[in-house]
């Protein structure tokens, strides 16, 4: 296994199980967020764990524009943090911004080990 293909795998791993976490305790991190609207968190949910299938069929493929790609929906995701963390325009709880940033820190890892990976491959 290379490089990109191990990045790929913990990016995979790591999308796939915060996915079914917040499907399955959507309720319990609502209240953390200080919200009551859980919805947001299954919906979530379910695109992280879409991701996640996404990234997998990469791992063999490692299609260079299809890597690339997830590589910018991480960096996206790592901005579209910084920006609730900034402006809290849903008003989340110090603790639920704290759990923002450290999950944009290791997308933005995974990104960057992610695109070191590619680097490598011709």
């Amino acid at each position: 296994m290379n490089k990109l293909q191990k990045a790929l795998k913990t990016n995979a791993l790591f999308s796939g199980i915060s996915g079914i976490i917040l499907i399955l305790l959507n309720h319990q991190i609502a209240l953390v967020f200080g919200t009551t609207n859980y919805t947001v968190f299954w919906v979530i949910g379910l695109l992280l764990i879409y991701f996640s299938i996404t990234i997998w069929y990469e791992i063999k493929k490692q299609r260079r524009f299809a890597v690339l790609w997830i590589i910018i929906q991480d960096y996206s995701w790592v901005l579209g943090s910084l920006i609730l963390i900034v402006f809290n325009p849903f008003e989340i709880t110090q603790i639920g911004n704290f759990i923002i940033a450290i999950v944009a820190l290791i997308v933005l890892f995974m990104g960057i080990n992610q695109m070191n990976g590619l680097k490598e491959i011709k």
